[in-house]
């Protein structure tokens, strides 16, 4: 590379004596300074960055959600003030093959690589609230432990969230006159016929606008 420039820098100081006009000397002579100046550089050489191969491992660990997991809907439990016990029965277990995700009303717990297979275990929605950091797992021979630490102290009647049907409707409480017709349904399907056309009565009244406040018409009623 520093031969080839020099030997062009020799060749325009040929061209700079022969040259007549200032124009064309003021051109190679500006050249010849660049090329006198590259010289005087250093020449850098691009060195090559070798690309790392891969070292092979010999061991495929596919990613969680490639996986098939049996689900393990059958065990049994027991409890105090403090914590939920399940046990599940499931031989092979190794803790290290062990995944879990506790959260405050649900858990899922993964057992991988089970004599070939992946189980897991899980509840989306407990009955009451749990201290996730506190849960554990505890793997035996022929079974496994996980235990649920209660957020708060008592007894659970289940381990599944249920609704409580004995509670009122929200939609009803909010509209007093919602309820009232209630009263005014049950009264009419329980009651006898003279209740009934009194019912029938305050109905059409309540229709043609002379009935008065419709809790009233409730109210005598309900004193008959």
């Amino acid at each position: 590379m520093a031969d080839e420039l020099a030997l062009d820098l020799e060749e325009l100081r040929q061209l700079q004596k022969l040259a007549k006009r200032p124009r064309v000397l003021s051109l190679i002579s500006s050249e010849i300074y660049n090329w006198e100046k590259l010289l005087k550089e250093p020449v850098s050489v691009p060195v090559p960055i070798p690309t790392p191969t891969p070292i092979a491992t010999g061991v495929n660990v596919p990613s969680t959600s490639a996986l098939n997991y049996v689900t393990l809907g059958s065990f049994s439990w027991d409890q105090d003030d403090d914590k939920v016990k399940i046990y599940v029965s499931l031989e092979g277990v190794e803790q290290e093959k062990i995944e879990t995700d506790f959260k405050p009303m649900s858990f899922d717990v993964k057992f991988h690589n089970v004599q070939g297979k992946n189980y897991r275990c899980a509840i989306p929605k407990l009955n009451n609230k749990i201290v996730p950091e506190q849960c554990k797992v505890l793997v035996k021979p022929t079974r496994v432990i996980i235990t649920l630490f209660k957020a708060s102290k008592g007894n659970w009647l289940d381990l599944h969230f249920k609704e409580d049907k004995l509670k009122p409707n929200l939609d009803k409480e909010q509209d007093p006159m919602a309820g009232i017709m209630d009263i005014m349904k049950n009264m009419y399907e329980e009651g006898d016929d003279e209740t009934k056309r009194n019912i029938a009565k305050a109905w059409s009244d309540a229709r043609s606008g002379k009935a008065a406040d419709p809790r009233s018409v409730a109210k005598a009623l309900s004193k008959e």
